[in-house]
């Protein structure tokens, strides 16, 4: 997998007058079943969240209200994407390390998972993630 697998993804929209509504649906607007749901909010200026890579989940980021910036990097190549549509969101495949940065003040970052939780799917450190890929 590589940066070129990590797409940006537009999900429907339902405009009226009363206002927006977008919706994803699980294996239908994305290439896998969610099995778990976070989000990412509050989170000082100047941080960053992320930095960690995964074996084998995919996910999807959204910005649900404001933005940030996602840089990927597979090993060979980075890219930076700028997230600020809650009808907007970055599939993210295994084996691409991710950092989020430059949240606006009062980003809301919502993750779709395919896996549960598990420690053992993590890379933790760059050189860790850079040694697996030889």
């Amino acid at each position: 997998m590589t940066i070129n697998n990590c797409i940006l993804y537009t999900f429907p929209k339902i405009h009226d007058r009363r206002g927006n509504l977008t919706f994803v649906e699980g294996a239908k607007h994305i290439p896998f079943n969610i099995k778990r749901i976070y989000y990412l909010y509050d989170v000082p200026g100047g941080s960053k969240r992320g930095g960690h890579a995964h074996k084998n989940l995919n996910q999807i980021l959204i910005a649900l209200s404001g933005s940030f910036d996602v840089m990927l990097y597979d090993g060979k190549e980075k890219k930076t994407v700028h997230l600020n549509s809650p009808q907007q969101g970055l599939i993210i495949v295994p084996m691409v390390w991710r950092e989020i940065i430059n949240f606006s003040s009062g980003a809301v970052c919502l993750v779709l998972a395919s896996e549960y939780y598990s420690e053992d799917d993590y890379f933790r450190t760059l050189k860790s993630f850079r040694s697996s890929l030889r």
